[in-house]
C-alpha cells in the first residue's frame, strides 16, 4: 500500500439554505479538472453543462500583506489600487470552441494544473461554478493535507455531508427551493408538474446517503472525465450509473 498525498476540500453550496455540503478527500496529484467531476459527483450533476473552478490568489496576497503591514505601507509600495500590481486571479475551464475568458482574470486549462500546484496555502478559497445559465456556485474551502498510507483506488472518498445536491435544470438555487417546497407539500400544479417532469413521486432535498456517495464515486469522476476531455459518448451502463438505475437492478459492487 502506497503513500498518497491527499488534500482534504469543504464544498458548499452557495445561496442555498438548509446548507447543501460535503467534506472530502481527494488525491493532490490529481487535475483541477478532476476535482471538478469530485464536486459534481459530490452534489449530483449529470455532467450536461460547461464548468470551471476559480480562485483568487491575489485576494490572499493581499490577504497577508494586509496581516504584515499596515494601509499606508501598502499603499506607498502598490498605490491606491492595492490589486494592479498583483497577479490575477486564475480562471481554470477546459478548451472549448467558445472559451469564456473573464477580462480579469487569467485562463487556463483544467486539464494541465494539478491541485498540488495551485492549491498550497491553508485555508485557500476557491469557486466551482457549473451551468453558466444556471449558475450553479460551490464555495470550495481547502482545509489541509497528509501523506497518507492508502489504497490509491480509495480516493477520492467524502467524509461527511448534509443535503443530496442540486436538481439539474431546475432554476439555480431558487428554482431548487422552490422544486423543494413543491414536493415537501405533495400537492398543487407545481408538485404535478415537477414529478411529471423527473418522473418521480417523492424526493427529500434533505438526504444524505454517504455510503452511496462514495460508491458513486469510484465510477463517476472517470465518466466524466472521458465526455468532457475525450468526447466520449456515454454507455448505457455509464448514463444508469449516472440514474442510479443500479439502485434496481444493478449490483452494488
Amino acid at each position: 500500500m502506497a503513500v498518497h498525498p491527499v488534500y482534504t476540500f469543504y464544498a458548499e453550496l452557495d445561496d442555498y439554505s438548509p446548507k447543501i455540503w460535503r467534506r472530502f478527500e481527494v488525491n493532490s496529484n490529481k487535475t483541477i479538472a478532476e476535482l471538478g467531476y469530485t464536486v459534481m459527483t459530490l452534489f449530483e450533476m449529470q455532467a450536461s453543462h460547461l464548468f470551471c473552478i476559480t480562485y483568487d490568489y491575489r485576494a490572499e496576497i493581499l490577504d497577508d500583506l494586509r496581516k504584515r503591514y499596515s494601509a499606508e505601507a501598502l499603499e506607498s509600495v502598490l498605490g491606491e489600487n492595492l490589486l494592479a500590481d498583483l497577479p490575477k486571479p486564475w480562471y481554470f475551464e477546459l478548451p472549448s470552441d467558445e472559451p469564456y475568458i473573464a477580462e480579469d482574470f487569467k485562463w487556463c486549462d483544467a486539464s494541465q494544473y494539478r491541485i498540488k500546484d495551485i492549491v498550497k496555502k491553508v485555508p485557500s478559497m476557491l469557486a466551482f461554478i457549473y451551468d453558466y445559465g444556471d449558475d450553479w456556485q460551490i464555495k470550495l474551502t481547502f482545509e489541509g493535507h497528509e501523506k497518507v498510507k492508502i489504497h490509491g483506488g480509495e480516493l477520492p472518498r467524502v467524509l461527511a455531508g448534509e443535503g443530496f445536491g442540486i436538481i439539474e435544470d431546475c432554476g439555480g438555487t431558487l428554482g431548487l427551493a422552490v422544486l423543494a417546497k413543491a414536493f415537501k407539500k405533495k400537492t398543487g400544479q407545481q408538485y404535478k408538474e415537477y414529478r411529471e417532469w423527473l418522473g418521480i413521486d417523492d424526493l427529500d432535498l434533505t438526504v444524505f446517503d454517504l455510503d452511496d456517495l462514495n460508491f458513486r464515486l469510484k465510477k463517476l469522476p472517470r465518466i466524466f472525465k472521458e465526455s468532457y476531455e475525450y468526447n466520449y459518448e456515454p454507455t448505457q451502463r455509464s448514463i444508469d450509473l449516472i440514474e442510479r438505475k443500479y439502485k434496481e437492478d444493478l449490483p452494488h459492487q
